[in-house]
Protein backbone atom coordinates (compact mmCIF):
# COMPACT_ATOMS: atom_id res chain seq x y z
CA UNK A 1 0.00 0.00 0.00
CA UNK A 2 1.28 3.77 -1.32
CA UNK A 3 -0.76 5.45 0.72
CA UNK A 4 -3.61 5.11 3.79
CA UNK A 5 -5.85 2.53 2.85
CA UNK A 6 -9.32 5.47 3.67
CA UNK A 7 -6.57 8.17 0.73
CA UNK A 8 -6.58 4.73 -1.65
CA UNK A 9 -10.33 4.20 -1.50
CA UNK A 10 -10.89 8.31 -1.71
CA UNK A 11 -8.86 8.44 -4.93
CA UNK A 12 -10.62 5.54 -6.44
CA UNK A 13 -14.25 6.63 -5.71
CA UNK A 14 -13.46 10.29 -6.42
CA UNK A 15 -12.03 8.63 -10.19
CA UNK A 16 -14.99 6.67 -10.82
CA UNK A 17 -17.47 9.40 -9.42
CA UNK A 18 -15.65 11.29 -12.22
CA UNK A 19 -16.14 8.67 -14.81
CA UNK A 20 -19.51 8.58 -14.43
CA UNK A 21 -20.09 11.44 -16.37
CA UNK A 22 -17.74 10.61 -19.39
CA UNK A 23 -18.56 10.90 -22.71
CA UNK A 24 -19.95 6.85 -23.01
CA UNK A 25 -23.10 8.44 -21.51
CA UNK A 26 -24.48 8.63 -17.95
CA UNK A 27 -23.33 6.56 -15.18
CA UNK A 28 -25.26 7.76 -12.69
CA UNK A 29 -28.59 7.45 -14.54
CA UNK A 30 -31.17 7.72 -11.84
CA UNK A 31 -31.12 7.03 -7.29
CA UNK A 32 -30.50 3.29 -8.17
CA UNK A 33 -27.31 3.71 -9.43
CA UNK A 34 -26.08 6.15 -7.03
CA UNK A 35 -27.65 3.96 -3.75
CA UNK A 36 -25.30 0.84 -6.19
CA UNK A 37 -22.50 3.36 -6.32
CA UNK A 38 -22.66 3.73 -2.51
CA UNK A 39 -22.44 0.49 -1.86
CA UNK A 40 -19.65 -0.19 -4.58
CA UNK A 41 -17.04 2.45 -2.58
CA UNK A 42 -18.33 1.36 0.94
CA UNK A 43 -19.57 5.28 1.69
CA UNK A 44 -21.06 4.79 4.91
CA UNK A 45 -23.29 7.74 6.47
CA UNK A 46 -26.30 9.59 5.73
CA UNK A 47 -27.76 8.71 2.06
CA UNK A 48 -31.27 10.45 1.53
CA UNK A 49 -31.97 8.67 -2.18
CA UNK A 50 -33.60 11.28 -3.31
CA UNK A 51 -33.19 13.07 -6.49
CA UNK A 52 -31.64 16.08 -5.18
CA UNK A 53 -29.05 14.23 -3.44
CA UNK A 54 -27.98 12.86 -6.93
CA UNK A 55 -28.39 15.80 -8.56
CA UNK A 56 -25.36 17.55 -6.40
CA UNK A 57 -23.24 14.64 -6.59
CA UNK A 58 -23.70 14.82 -10.55
CA UNK A 59 -22.37 18.54 -9.90
CA UNK A 60 -19.48 17.67 -8.19
CA UNK A 61 -17.99 15.73 -11.33
CA UNK A 62 -16.85 18.70 -13.32
CA UNK A 63 -14.77 20.10 -10.07
CA UNK A 64 -13.01 16.75 -9.06
CA UNK A 65 -12.51 16.40 -12.77
CA UNK A 66 -10.37 19.43 -12.65
CA UNK A 67 -8.38 17.76 -10.38
CA UNK A 68 -6.84 15.45 -13.45
CA UNK A 69 -6.50 18.02 -15.42
CA UNK A 70 -5.04 21.23 -13.40
CA UNK A 71 -1.27 22.25 -12.85
CA UNK A 72 -0.14 22.20 -8.92
CA UNK A 73 -1.32 25.55 -7.64
CA UNK A 74 -5.11 25.03 -9.46
CA UNK A 75 -4.99 21.64 -7.21
CA UNK A 76 -4.12 22.82 -4.65
CA UNK A 77 -6.58 25.87 -5.40
CA UNK A 78 -9.41 23.12 -5.53
CA UNK A 79 -8.26 21.33 -2.77
CA UNK A 80 -8.85 24.34 -0.29
CA UNK A 81 -12.04 25.80 -1.75
CA UNK A 82 -13.77 22.18 -0.97
CA UNK A 83 -12.35 21.94 2.75
CA UNK A 84 -13.09 25.51 3.41
CA UNK A 85 -16.30 25.61 1.27
CA UNK A 86 -17.69 22.19 3.70
CA UNK A 87 -15.89 23.12 6.80
CA UNK A 88 -13.84 20.42 7.01
CA UNK A 89 -12.68 19.74 10.59
CA UNK A 90 -10.14 16.65 10.51
CA UNK A 91 -10.44 14.04 12.68
CA UNK A 92 -9.69 10.48 13.79
CA UNK A 93 -12.24 7.64 13.78
CA UNK A 94 -12.85 4.23 13.61
CA UNK A 95 -16.54 2.97 13.22
CA UNK A 96 -17.74 -0.14 11.31
CA UNK A 97 -14.59 -2.39 12.20
CA UNK A 98 -12.93 -0.54 10.44
CA UNK A 99 -9.40 1.10 11.82
CA UNK A 100 -8.42 4.45 12.35
CA UNK A 101 -8.83 6.93 9.89
CA UNK A 102 -9.78 10.77 8.92
CA UNK A 103 -13.10 11.68 8.37
CA UNK A 104 -13.39 15.73 7.94
CA UNK A 105 -17.06 16.12 8.06
CA UNK A 106 -19.78 14.19 10.39
CA UNK A 107 -20.91 11.71 9.20
CA UNK A 108 -24.90 12.96 8.94
CA UNK A 109 -23.92 15.39 6.22
CA UNK A 110 -24.79 15.73 2.94
CA UNK A 111 -23.12 12.62 1.12
CA UNK A 112 -22.09 15.14 -1.68
CA UNK A 113 -20.35 17.31 0.88
CA UNK A 114 -18.69 13.87 2.34
CA UNK A 115 -17.39 12.60 -1.17
CA UNK A 116 -16.08 16.36 -2.08
CA UNK A 117 -14.15 16.24 1.02
CA UNK A 118 -12.55 12.92 1.20
CA UNK A 119 -11.71 13.42 -2.00
CA UNK A 120 -9.87 16.64 -1.52
CA UNK A 121 -8.06 14.93 1.75
CA UNK A 122 -7.19 12.18 -0.29
CA UNK A 123 -5.80 15.02 -2.86
CA UNK A 124 -3.87 16.61 -0.40
CA UNK A 125 -2.16 13.44 0.53
CA UNK A 126 -0.62 13.40 -3.37
CA UNK A 127 0.19 17.43 -3.02
CA UNK A 128 1.68 16.56 0.07
CA UNK A 129 3.84 13.74 -0.53
CA UNK A 130 4.59 15.11 -4.61
CA UNK A 131 2.57 12.48 -6.30
CA UNK A 132 -0.23 14.28 -7.85
CA UNK A 133 1.22 12.87 -11.38
CA UNK A 134 -0.53 9.89 -10.34
CA UNK A 135 -3.88 11.47 -11.16
CA UNK A 136 -3.80 10.28 -14.75
CA UNK A 137 -5.81 9.81 -18.14
CA UNK A 138 -6.80 6.71 -19.65
CA UNK A 139 -3.90 5.99 -22.54
CA UNK A 140 -6.36 4.75 -24.84
CA UNK A 141 -6.83 6.99 -27.54
CA UNK A 142 -10.75 6.60 -27.80
CA UNK A 143 -11.46 7.18 -24.01
CA UNK A 144 -11.23 10.27 -21.65
CA UNK A 145 -11.78 8.60 -18.27
CA UNK A 146 -9.42 9.38 -15.55
CA UNK A 147 -7.47 7.02 -12.99
CA UNK A 148 -5.55 6.98 -9.91
CA UNK A 149 -2.22 4.85 -10.73
CA UNK A 150 -1.33 3.57 -7.24
CA UNK A 151 1.23 0.90 -8.81
CA UNK A 152 4.45 0.90 -6.96
CA UNK A 153 6.56 1.38 -10.27
CA UNK A 154 4.07 4.32 -11.58
CA UNK A 155 2.86 2.03 -15.11
CA UNK A 156 -0.68 1.82 -15.08
CA UNK A 157 -1.87 3.58 -17.94
CA UNK A 158 -5.26 2.44 -18.61
CA UNK A 159 -8.72 2.75 -16.78
CA UNK A 160 -10.77 -0.21 -15.72
CA UNK A 161 -13.07 0.26 -18.39
CA UNK A 162 -11.38 -2.49 -20.33
CA UNK A 163 -8.97 0.11 -22.24
CA UNK A 164 -5.86 -2.46 -21.64
CA UNK A 165 -7.11 -5.07 -23.18
CA UNK A 166 -8.60 -2.88 -26.40
CA UNK A 167 -5.17 -1.55 -26.86
CA UNK A 168 -3.26 -5.08 -25.99
CA UNK A 169 -5.97 -6.72 -29.18
CA UNK A 170 -5.01 -3.54 -31.55
CA UNK A 171 -1.24 -4.08 -31.06
CA UNK A 172 -1.34 -7.60 -31.18
CA UNK A 173 -3.32 -7.65 -34.38
CA UNK A 174 -1.26 -4.83 -36.10
CA UNK A 175 2.46 -7.09 -35.01
CA UNK A 176 0.35 -9.98 -37.00
CA UNK A 177 -0.38 -7.35 -40.19
CA UNK A 178 3.54 -6.72 -40.16
CA UNK A 179 4.16 -10.27 -39.91
CA UNK A 180 2.39 -11.32 -42.91
CA UNK A 181 2.80 -7.98 -45.15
Amino acid sequence: MLFAHDTECSLTAAAALVNTGGSDGEGLPDVAALDEFYVAHAYTGRHEHTEAELASVRALRPRLRRLWDADIDEVVQIVNGLLRENEALPQLITHDDEPYHFHAVPRDAPLAIRMAVEAAMAVADLVRNGETSRLRTCAHPDCDNVLVDLSKNRSRRFCEAGCGNRAAVTAYRARKAASRG
